[in-house]
Formats: structure tokens, C-alpha cells, sequence
């Protein structure tokens, strides 16, 4: 996939709060960040502009306002980020992946049974 994907820390936050809203001005995204978080309206409306040259984000002019919209669903990304750590991280092995989400986390039974639930559903798309 190509590099447009990556995201920094705080453009992956205000992604983040996009994908929540749907879409958003400066001041609703601004509204919606952790009250520790203090972000200036100008970084964040540079940050969104540069997601928008990315084209992550596209923006609808609405009087002086803009309202950014994604482009770029969460999914997507997701999948993608998960793609590039497996290759980077792992060799693009996935069963390494998983053995390590596995083994390296403190998962209670349920957890288990969800993930074996999964795994044979898996099973039964595949037809074995």
C-alpha cells in the first residue's frame, strides 16, 4: 500500500475524532479532545489542512468555516497498519503476530473462548 497512510501521533488523534464525528470543523474536533489535551485552533487547523493535502481528508467550504470529511475510512487504515507491522515486525508472518498477541498478554478465559470462537468461524469460511 502506498506511504499516504502513515500518520503521525496527532493527526492519527484527530482521525481518530473525525471517524467518531463523521466529519467536523476545526472547533468541533478541538471540542472533542481530552481536556489535558490543549491544542491551539491553529495547529489543529494546520494539521487537518496537511491531512487534507494527504488526502486523508477532504473539506467542504460552509461560509468561513470548513468541515472536513475522511476520505480515508478507519477500516482501511486499520488494515493497512496491521499489513505494514506484520511485514515490518514480523516478516509478514501473521502467525507470529498472533502468537505474540497471545503470549505476551494477560488474557482471561473469555478472551480465549472469543478468540477460539473466531478461529472457528474462520475454519468454517474457509470450508475445513
Amino acid at each position: 500500500m502506498m506511504e499516504k497512510y502513515q500518520l503521525t501521533p496527532v493527526e492519527h488523534e484527530l482521525m481518530e475524532i473525525i471517524w467518531k464525528l463523521g466529519q467536523g470543523t476545526v472547533r468541533d474536533v478541538i471540542a472533542c479532545l481530552h481536556p489535558t489535551r490543549h491544542l491551539a485552533y491553529t495547529s489543529v487547523s494546520t494539521i487537518l489542512r496537511i491531512l487534507q493535502q494527504k488526502n486523508i481528508l477532504k473539506a467542504v467550504k460552509a461560509g468561513k468555516q470548513h468541515i472536513y470529511q475522511p476520505l480515508l475510512s478507519k477500516e482501511t487504515y486499520a488494515a493497512h497498519s496491521v499489513k505494514n507491522m506484520v511485514k515490518q515486525v514480523f516478516a509478514g508472518d501473521s502467525v507470529n503476530l498472533v502468537a505474540y498477541l497471545v503470549n505476551k498478554n494477560d488474557l482471561s478465559l473469555d478472551d480465549i473462548q472469543a478468540i477460539q470462537t473466531l478461529l472457528e468461524s474462520k475454519k468454517k469460511e474457509l470450508g475445513k
